[in-house]
């Protein structure tokens, strides 16, 4: 779960309290790693997942009770179970979960925490009572100054929230960028999506995509190499080739660029390759560009089909450049402090 932080603000201003459930310990083979999370409210409503099966159903109800529970309010419990012996799974693990309660009082918190994920990735460390009450969390500036996850050790909660999410820009409205987008947004990536075409965009679009009307979008390349807020990746489906080749041209010539896609035949990538390397691109940039796009095997031309392929091509990717879990002083808002 990216940002948990945001939907334990919504379900303390929906129902006046939740839980969020962390795997916080493994010993052989689990449904999920360590630090996987999901907030749970009263009524067992919930936003994301520890693996599913019997281990996540049990962890429901233990943390819908626990969130309400008036003598279990901001608490954090610990429940370890042997997957075979204790739940019929046959994972042959064992699972240590975390389970902490919010009340109404640390809507600030969250809160704070929410936008903090919304940002980038951070850390925090809290101190854990004898009880299991939670002390307010420390900010730590960087995430990379917590080693793990998720971690608890004499009384020090130590966590690491990742952003997790792979920077894209996606030039390109029509009806497979569209299908793209929305391919895309339950998985972890951060969208600009681009169009020269001011009606272009639908009127909806998910939260995890900035829309943009630019008028010649090669020139965002500029403005994003400004704001040091290069895309790791590109995508170009636009309804003009020439404005396709132009797009990689400026693409590639930005720094910070993981790839460049570009969706077409072999034809026009054979063209495309072609009319860059006349550009002055080096084998080393071309070898960043990609064209025709997705996995092979799919051959529908179906938009819907092609966001299936792309995405799953995408996500190759941001595992392959390790951006996904392996796995073998100044106060703040609700009290926490900045270390």
């Amino acid at each position: 779960m990216r940002n948990p932080w945001s939907a334990v603000r919504d379900l303390l201003q929906r129902h006046g309290g939740c839980a969020m459930v962390s795997v916080l310990a493994l010993q052989g083979s689990a449904p999920r790693e360590i630090g996987a999370r999901m907030v749970v409210a009263p009524d067992g409503s919930f936003h994301g997942t520890i693996g599913g099966g019997t281990l996540e159903y049990e962890a429901i109800a233990i943390a819908a009770a626990q969130a309400g529970d008036e003598s279990s309010t901001d608490l954090l419990k610990l429940r370890t179970f042997t997957l075979g012996p204790d739940l019929g799974q046959c994972c042959g693990g064992r699972v240590t979960l975390a389970v902490e309660s919010f009340s109404l009082a640390r809507l600030d918190e969250a809160r704070c925490l929410a936008e903090l994920a919304e940002r980038g990735g951070f850390a925090t460390r809290a101190a854990i009572g004898a009880q299991g009450e939670v002390a307010p969390r420390e900010i730590v500036a960087g995430e990379d100054t917590v080693d793990a996850p998720l971690a608890l050790s004499a009384g020090l909660l130590e966590e690491r929230f990742t952003a997790g999410e792979t920077r894209l820009m996606l030039f390109g409205a029509g009806h497979v960028g569209r299908a793209v987008v929305l391919a895309l947004a339950s998985l972890p990536f951060r969208i600009t999506w681009v169009d020269s075409r001011a009606n272009a965009f639908p009127a909806h679009a998910p939260r995890s995509v900035e829309a943009r009307h630019v008028a010649d979008p090669p020139s965002i390349f500029r403005e994003v190499a400004q704001a040091d807020a290069v895309p790791a990746e590109v995508l170009i489906m636009t309804h003009d080739h020439a404005l396709d080749l132009a797009i990689a041209d400026a693409a590639l010539r930005a720094p910070g660029i993981g790839g460049v896609g570009m969706i077409g035949s072999a034809t026009k990538a054979a063209r495309m390759v072609s009319r860059l390397r006349a550009a002055g691109h080096s084998a080393e940039a071309l070898g960043r560009f990609r064209c025709p796009i997705g996995i092979p095997g799919i051959v529908s031309k179906e938009p819907a089909a092609i966001a299936v392929s792309v995405a799953a091509e995408l996500m190759l990717r941001r595992e392959q450049a390790g951006a996904f879990h392996n796995k073998h002083g100044g106060r703040l808002a609700g009290g926490m402090r900045l270390v």
